[in-house]
């Protein structure tokens, strides 16, 4: 680990007045407790992690926090003074800030116009002046940026810093991170814990969730720990020992992520790509087996996304040849076989993957009700007593066949999603960040059914969590550019220790490095 994410201080503690006190804070949404009874303070100059499962009642409490909702019980303090976040805006009047794992910036525009966009300040400033307070504002919080570059040219790292620089234009006082490292190159996760680390000597106060324990380990001061809507744990970072602590704490039980990968004789060729090119993806050779798992890793918009659409039968390629199951593209999807089943875990969990008005019942029908027809009937209650057990089995938070798409934490949204899935039996399974937005224990459970489903399936896993990519795949490639920049065996450690590097576009090295790294 760099010694960038290394940015604890002994010295510092949490003596003194909190910037931000919560206090008794309850919500419910109908006859589910997000949250119950929470108190909890933010100080100066600390990193605040909060940790939880799937439906802990993180994302409300800091919804709560952000002004986006509003609590039924409890009283926020801002410097032990009550106060009343109506919305958004007077959250942001309050000095406090959410960096989102989405961003909300206007692509056409510059990134000293995104920064400046809604201020209440005159806009008729010189676009240099502009330019020039961005330029100043990043430099002070170590950010590498162009204030005149657009949006839309930008890496996702440089987007994120946009979304803190906006924050910080606004004298935020509080930034509350929501899974902030999810779409970031390792390198860019590091520019970020430094940035991170500038913030704290700042004086800022930071709510980091995540559930990357590591990233956890390595930056936080204090640690908040929610299990089902209630605080259970707050301590010092530094009393905590390990990872395997922290996930022991977040489920209740020891959870060692890890997982015993057997040697598995590759068989039938499920999938091949040759010269295959859609939209930003261009000339990509690539096969899966069935019996492995290939692992697709790269910075979200470097050509994964078109390139799934177009080997799930979601867009038409542009060019090249694409075969599944041994069939051109056009004749696989000109008609459903039961024997030869694709099946497309989409990462638009909440968009794709399922309808947030319709309930997990007719959720679950939506890609399964082949199987629960006869004739041109729907056997519906079959379905529900299929779903209820799929459920319970998943681990899904209500376990309720009836209850509402949107009423679902993301997490528990997707696991609903994997039920469905894998209950289809499929023969090539594309999962598109299967894991993102899951807790450890989650996680856990996930990896071993892609490793039992990879015995009798092939797995193309599109990942941006090189740990995830490492510990279940056969074959990693790298997409940088909409190009497959490489493709190895797990096993080859050289090419597994360049991956970062990959990620970043900068692989192949330029001659002279290379002339370097033979002469070492």
């Amino acid at each position: 680990m760099s010694n960038l994410w290394l940015i604890h201080s002994e010295a510092e503690s949490m003596d003194g007045a909190p910037i931000i006190r919560l206090e008794g804070i309850s919500k419910s949404f109908a006859e589910l407790k997000a949250n119950g009874d929470i108190s909890l303070s933010l100080h100066q100059g600390r990193v605040l992690a909060l940790l939880g499962e799937n439906g802990a009642g993180k994302s409300t409490l800091m919804s709560i926090l952000a002004g986006q909702l509003q609590p039924d019980e409890g009283v926020i303090y801002l410097h032990e003074k009550p106060l009343n976040i109506s919305s958004t805006d007077k959250a942001i009047e309050a000095g406090i800030g959410m960096v989102y794992q989405h961003f909300t910036l206007v692509a056409a525009m510059s990134v000293a116009e995104n920064i400046f966009l809604g201020h209440r300040a005159p806009l008729f400033h010189r676009r240099r002046t502009l330019e020039k307070r961005v330029r100043e504002l990043a430099e002070a919080y170590a950010m590498d940026i162009n204030p005149a570059a657009r949006i839309a040219d930008l890496s996702m790292g440089e987007k994120q810093q946009v979304e803190i620089l906006k924050l910080l234009s606004r004298d935020a006082d509080v930034l509350i991170f929501d899974e902030p490292t999810a779409v970031l190159t390792p390198l860019e996760v590091e520019g970020l814990f430094t940035t991170i680390g500038m913030l704290k000597k700042a004086g800022k106060a930071i709510v980091f969730i995540s559930h990357k324990l590591d990233e956890v380990m390595a930056i936080a001061d204090d640690i908040a720990v929610l299990r089902r809507g209630r605080i259970v744990d707050v301590r010092p970072a530094l009393q905590v020992s390990s990872t395997a602590e922290l996930a022991s704490l977040m489920v209740g039980r020891e959870v060692l992520l890890t997982v015993e990968r057997q040697p598995m004789p590759t068989r039938q060729l499920l999938l091949r790509a040759s010269g295959l090119s859609a939209d930003v993806a261009r000339n990509v050779d690539l096969q899966v087996r069935q019996g492995e798992i290939v692992a697709i890793v790269g910075v979200a918009g470097n050509g994964q996304k078109p390139l799934i659409e177009a080997i799930c039968g979601l867009r038409r390629p542009d060019s090249g040849d694409l075969e599944l199951f041994g069939k051109p593209w056009r004749e696989f999807f000109s008609r459903y076989c039961q024997d030869n089943i694709l099946s497309y875990i989409s990462e638009d969990r909440q968009g794709l993957a399922s309808c947030q008005e319709l309930d997990l019942l007719d959720n679950f029908l939506l890609t399964t009700r082949f199987d629960f027809c006869s004739g041109p009937f729907l056997l519906k209650q079959r379905a529900r007593r299929t779903i209820s057990g799929l459920l319970e089995e998943f681990g899904v938070t209500p376990p309720d066949p009836q209850a509402q798409a949107w009423q679902l934490s993301g997490g528990n949204l997707q696991k609903m999603v994997l039920s469905r899935e894998f209950y289809r039996k499929p023969l090539l399974i594309v999962a598109e960040q299967p894991t993102q937005g899951l807790d450890i224990g989650a996680i856990e459970e996930v990896w071993k059914l892609l490793l039992m489903a990879r015995e009798q399936a092939g797995i193309l896993l599109i990942t941006s969590d090189l740990g995830e990519a490492l510990s279940l795949a056969d074959r990693v490639a790298v997409m940088y550019g909409g190009l497959v920049v490489d493709t190895f065996s797990r096993h080859d450690d050289y090419k597994v220790e360049q991956i970062p590097q990959m990620m970043a576009g900068l692989w192949p090295p330029k001659s002279d490095e290379l002339t370097r790294m033979a002469t070492a």
